[in-house]
């Protein structure tokens, strides 16, 4: 993804927080490349995905204009949440690491937030099951 203007602050460095933003875009991206909408998933399987926690280290400033290589790695699968590592790096020759950080995403009912397991098909979509039903 190309960092913009609104990503930066005065100086044309990107703001902090916006690493979350580039994280989370990332991780639609991977469910999107899995086949998961997460709208359609919601609509179908009554459920959603909501963050409960993050972990972020900053290592360099990533600047206007820059590409970065955003990226989302499941490391560990529950009945109802998943971390994921992520990391953002300059897409260029050395791939140099800006950010990563660690993100633990829960599965809950869409109308109630209340925690649920994640159904078997998602699971399956995401590599982490052995199959619907």
């Amino acid at each position: 993804m190309r960092v913009y203007w609104e990503d930066t602050d005065a100086g044309g460095i990107v703001f902090y927080a916006n690493y979350l933003k580039f994280f989370e875009r990332a991780r639609t991206e991977w469910l999107r490349a899995r086949g998961v909408e997460q709208q359609r998933l919601r609509e179908t399987a009554g459920g959603l995905f909501v963050v409960s926690g993050t972990e972020l280290r900053y290592h360099r400033p990533a600047r206007l204009d820059d590409l970065l290589l955003v990226t989302a790695d499941v490391t560990e699968a529950g009945r109802a949440s998943l971390t994921i590592a992520q990391t953002a790096r300059r897409d260029a020759p050395g791939g140099e690491l800006l950010c990563e950080g660690t993100i633990r995403i829960g599965w809950v009912d869409a109308n109630t937030v209340a925690p649920r397991r994640m159904p078997p098909e998602l699971l399956h979509a995401l590599g982490l099951g052995t199959g619907p039903g």
